[in-house]
């Protein structure tokens, strides 16, 4: 009988697994490097292990001590497992960024989940490296993991991740293209790959809003390169000890809309589940394919398990928000499916302006149509009313009818999305369309922008 003594020794030994359609157009034979059979469905487990068992090793934490660390979720779900199988507490600080199937699953397995602001310096007392060591220095026997400069990151996968992958291309491969967050995969694997063929190339995918392509290039750490962005798991404000720039060969970036679109397109066109990491990895490759020959044998490495971003990359309502589904309008009655099942707002004409405001900030809404008798005879929108509290407060308790505005044009839901961008402008922010079954919606100037881009 082939029997594990616990889940930490199925740890390892992923599957790689060729790409056939989503890198059709890639002359070089590129293969993924599956790291959701893992038991924490993640590349992280490896990490995980290696940094307990180091630090059991020198001390840093006894039996019954609590593990403390910043995680965008996976090494938490890494650590997770080591703990129950250890006997240890953790303590997992993740931004607000991350899924809540992360932090949902973290709590499943038995963490104590802290959140912090994502949009903060990571000096400040409320970033998640900030509480992170916080905590530790409060908690009594705890260990602060630190998986950004521990070293031991970096280790396991130059003794684990990098010898499977030599070894499962029969020493051929000529690429290792990865997302980069904490550095301990894409340096470890490529210090042990190098060693064993110089020429090979390591290719770091990074995001907009990060500072590793930057520094990689000029030396420079050039803050104006950080800003807020989605995608999870890569790319940093910070520069970690495990990225060894000297391995890394070339950084590229890819769009927030590119990794999730791609991440979509993975599931869709290889039947492999992954996290928005992979949908960067796979992007970046398309990206430089007129870099890779026929003669190329490239190994993207897959970091977790698509069932952490059910909620968002994997959710329509989502992706439409911030704009990344791709979606053909070709009329008003495709637009308004998109919101159908939220009624249309309207307001009174005998109604007080004041009744308007409040209808427009419950709803969060700019524009709204005004009735009269069942028809519609004038329209309010927020500028306007701003204008005119402006300059006479007191018309707040005016009725509505004595400062709308122009009744929207109504449409047909058949009509042509050219014709509607030519109806709403400078002085007409939106239209009313008449559906089949006798209802109204609304579509505005922001869903003409949103269709169109």
């Amino acid at each position: 009988m082939k029997i594990y003594n616990n889940i930490l020794e199925t740890i390892g030994n992923t599957p790689m697994v060729r790409l056939n359609r989503i890198t059709k157009d890639v002359k070089a034979t590129v293969f993924a490097k599956v790291e959701t059979t893992n038991p924490g469905n993640s590349v992280k487990d490896r990490m995980a292990v290696k940094m307990i068992e180091d630090a059991e090793k020198a001390g840093l934490i006894k039996p019954g001590g609590t593990i403390i660390e910043g995680t965008s979720g996976n090494t938490g779900m890494g650590l997770a497992l080591v703990a129950i199988i250890k006997g240890y507490k953790l303590i997992c600080v993740l931004n607000d960024k991350q899924s809540k199937e992360k932090m949902d699953i973290l709590r499943a397995v038995g963490a104590e989940v802290v959140v912090c602001p994502t949009a903060v310096e990571p000096s400040d007392p409320r970033s998640y490296y900030s509480v992170s060591r916080r905590l530790a220095e409060e908690t009594p026997n705890s260990w602060y993991v630190n998986q950004y400069d521990n070293l031991s990151n970096r280790l396991a996968h130059y003794e684990s991740t990098g010898p499977e992958i030599w070894e499962q291309t029969g020493g051929k491969i000529t690429h290792f293209v990865v997302g980069v967050g904490t550095g301990g995969t894409i340096s470890g694997v490529g210090k042990y790959l190098k060693e064993k063929n110089p020429n090979i190339k390591i290719w770091g995918i990074d995001t907009y809003g990060s500072v590793f392509k930057k520094y990689k290039e000029t030396g420079i750490f050039d803050e104006n390169e950080i800003y807020p962005y989605i995608t999870e798991g890569i790319g940093e404000d910070i520069l970690p000890k495990n990225v060894d720039f000297d391995v890394i060969d070339y950084f590229e970036k890819v769009t927030d809309k590119d990794a999730a679109v791609y991440t979509r397109k993975i599931a869709r066109e290889e039947g492999i589940f992954v996290g928005n990491s992979a949908g960067s990895a796979i992007k970046g490759i398309l990206q430089l394919k007129d870099q890779l020959t026929e003669d190329d044998v490239v190994v993207v490495l897959f970091h977790d398990h698509g069932s952490r971003y059910v909620g968002k990359i994997f959710n329509d309502d989502w992706m439409r928000e911030r704009g990344f589904l791709d979606e053909d309008y070709k009329t008003a009655g495709e637009l308004v499916a998109q919101h159908v099942d939220t009624p249309l707002v309207s307001v009174f004409a005998e109604e007080l302006v004041s009744h308007a405001i409040a209808k427009m900030r419950k709803f969060s809404i700019s524009q709204i149509p005004v009735m009269k008798d069942g028809i519609f005879v004038g329209s309010i929108d927020d500028s306007k009313v701003y204008q005119l509290l402006v300059d006479s407060p007191e018309l707040r308790d005016a009725p509505i009818s004595s400062i709308m505005g122009e009744a929207f044009p109504v449409v047909k839901a058949a009509t042509h999305l050219d014709d509607l961008c030519k109806l709403i402008n400078k002085n007409t922010p939106a239209v009313l369309v008449e559906m089949p079954n006798g209802g109204y919606h609304i579509v505005t100037r922001y869903d003409i922008i949103s269709a169109m881009s």
